[in-house]
């Protein structure tokens, strides 16, 4: 597990390099953050959009991911909130809502398991 949090440590350290270099933090405060961010999800639905999956160019898919990472890791650095331990949290929450033997092969939604 340490090579993964390295691994990411080290791409945010990328992406705050990348910004700072720039003088953009005072533009990313949590509200433009989040909007970025919606509109960087807008972007990647767009991809798909009027195609089958297979038609989505790869590319534009993989750019659009990246933006929506560097502006969920921007949002979270604006906000103070530690990344992994939020996602462990919500894992640890969605394992009482979806237990395996309930939630196994199905899409319901926890309320109709």
């Amino acid at each position: 597990m340490n090579e993964a949090n390295d691994v990411f440590d080290e791409m945010k350290a990328e992406i705050l390099a990348f910004r700072d270099a720039r003088d953009w933090s005072q533009f990313h405060n949590p509200k433009d953050l989040a909007i970025a961010l919606s509109v960087e999800a807008g972007e990647l639905l767009e991809a798909y959009l009027w195609k089958s999956e297979d038609q989505a160019s790869p590319d534009a898919i993989r750019a659009e991911l990246a933006d929506v990472i560097i502006y969920a890791i921007l949002f979270a650095e604006s906000t103070d909130i530690d990344i992994t331990a939020a996602v462990r949290a919500k894992l640890q929450q969605n394992e009482q809502k979806y237990p395996v033997s309930k939630a196994k092969g199905s899409a319901r939604k926890y309320t109709e398991l």
